[in-house]
């Protein structure tokens, strides 16, 4: 199969929280037969691939995030049987299949920590990072300043051993040392164990961290930090992110990935655009997709975006293929973020820029962060330090199926509260309504995937005016020499705008009206408007 044809480079992937897509049994959390069941409407909307948050066992101190067992299902997201099902079903209609990897921590609960915890002696005490007290005063002082992302000291201090072992995120999810060679090699056997069920590929969690300073060096201070901001931006990451022996190991990853047919590899990476596409390796031999967040962490601002596309474009190596997020279980939901009004321009944008896109269940009906009392906070990073906004709950909410009491999603009490937006912003609901958001994404999928333009086309002309941004994208068959053009508009202020688009006719308009209507020369674009135009 050559690289133009490569499943991964023409579709579209789809995100799925498992927690909160279809609960099956009643117990109010989504789980594996859940997702089964909805498999169907993934096929109708249009998407190519499923990629599922982890669904190991764990003890739920991060949702998942901290695995106990690499190779498993924990129970309440059903069983090795259920995942086998699951995947064949997905296969049997043409969907692909991706899994949520976590290589930087396990679990305090994982079998490896546990034994490396139990003595200095311990054959896998090297398989984490422990670290004596720093010389000085205070005999039980961290060895560093090292921070973790959820705010205070990455090192806690184990009374049995003497030593403290450090963690990027919480305390229950101590990081793996990746220096260790025995380390990579049960991790590779994790990864095989999953690739020899068929899974289709990875995303691989903050791939960017896993290598540490083997010298443990102290962080530089942060100038721009200020008291009152998350303290870990109190210090750069300079020892503890973005290391140079990263890239060797996602290579190992990489030759891993190719002694099986067709799969990806995706790297979760948060960083400025010249160090992210360093991730897809020597000779394209590192990940697949460095992941692109740029459009979530860019101001919605047309100049802006139109900067931030043409450095992107710029910076790939040659031959890498683009991709782009616009929303996670991390992030705040697009349509809070940016408002409802713009949320159908960045539909349009995402689905039509030159790259893979991800889509995150719910943005295809418009969803919006779900309130969330404080009697009802679930994540460990919220209830650690409240009111900060480290809390993620609130674009966790269930998905939301129909306008009943449970959603759809279950006939239990939710594990997070439903949306109060159901009533109007729902699949039922949405699929009756050919002015819906759910049907302008529907319409969005079925072009993309129907021309080559805007799935496997170049992307130039990028530009922005009066805060309107605007692209062309354009496909040439090589069998044909036929030219496919398209232009993208998209209105990205609160006002009515007028700018030049060249000769052609509507495709489509993000208010779903006005198909098929010639243009050219002076366009009106309505606030928030976005249009996909057939050039001449």
């Amino acid at each position: 199969m050559s690289s133009q044809q490569l499943w991964w480079r023409d579709g579209v992937v789809y995100q799925i929280y498992p927690r909160s897509f279809q609960d099956s049994n009643g117990d109010g959390i989504g789980d594996l037969p859940g997702i089964e069941s909805r498999l169907d409407y993934l096929v109708e909307l249009g998407v190519d691939a499923i990629w599922i948050s982890p669904f190991y066992p764990s003890p739920m101190a991060d949702f998942g995030y901290d695995v106990s067992d690499y190779t498993g299902v924990d129970p309440i997201f059903g069983s090795l049987a259920d995942f086998d099902r699951l995947i064949a079903a997905a296969h049997a209609r043409g969907l692909k299949l991706i899994l949520d990897f976590v290589p930087n921590h396990s679990s305090d609960q994982h079998p490896w920590f546990l034994e490396s915890r139990s003595s200095r002696q311990s054959p896998k005490r090297d398989w984490y990072l422990w670290r004596d007290p720093a010389p000085g005063v205070n005999p039980t002082g961290p060895p560093n300043n090292w921070m973790s992302n959820f705010g205070g000291s990455g090192w806690t201090f184990d009374d049995a051993t003497g030593q403290f072992y450090f963690h990027s995120f919480l305390k229950q999810q101590p990081d793996l040392n990746w220096h260790n060679p025995e380390l990579r090699q049960a991790i590779y056997a994790a990864m095989r164990f999953w690739l020899d069920r068929g899974v289709d590929g990875f995303r691989m969690d903050v791939l960017w961290l896993l290598a540490k300073d083997p010298e443990f060096r102290n962080n530089p201070p942060n100038p721009e930090w200020t008291p009152g901001a998350s303290d870990f931006w109190s210090v750069l990451p300079t020892y503890t992110a973005d290391q140079p022996e990263t890239h060797a190991i996602v290579a190992e990853m990489r030759q891993l990935l190719d002694q099986y047919p067709e799969r990806v590899l995706i790297g979760e990476i948060y960083l400025p655009v010249a160090n992210l596409v360093a991730y897809y390796g020597k000779s394209l031999q590192g990940a697949h997709m460095p992941f692109n967040f740029h459009l979530i962490q860019t101001e919605w601002n047309a100049d802006k975006i139109a900067h931030l596309i043409r450095d992107y474009e710029a910076a790939l190596p040659e031959g890498a293929w683009p991709n782009w997020v616009m929303g996670n279980h991390d992030q705040s939901r697009a349509a809070s973020r940016i408002g409802r009004s713009q949320a159908r321009a960045a539909a349009m944008l995402l689905l039509t820029l030159r790259g893979t896109p991800t889509l995150y269940y719910g943005e295809e009906l418009g969803m919006t962060n779900g309130p969330i009392a404080p009697q009802q906070v679930q994540d460990t990073a919220e209830k650690l330090r409240p009111g900060i906004g480290l809390g993620r709950d609130p674009q966790r909410t269930p998905m939301l199926w129909n306008a009943s009491e449970g959603a759809g999603f279950t006939t239990a009490t939710p594990w997070l509260p439903i949306n109060p937006g159901l009533l109007d912003t729902n699949v039922a609901t949405e699929s009756a309504d050919p002015q819906s958001m759910l049907s302008l994404y529907r319409r969005l999928l079925a072009l993309r995937q129907t021309h080559p333009a805007l799935h496997a086309g170049a992307i130039h002309d990028v530009q922005s005016e009066q805060g309107v941004l605007s692209f062309i994208r354009s496909f040439l068959d090589a069998h044909t020499g036929a030219l496919q053009q398209f232009q993208i508009v998209l209105n990205l202020t609160a006002d009515i705008q007028t700018i030049h688009c060249e000769p052609g006719h509507i495709a489509l308009t993000t208010i779903l009206d006005g198909d098929g209507a010639p243009v050219g020369g002076p366009l009106i674009v309505e606030a928030g408007e976005g249009l996909l135009i057939r050039l001449q």
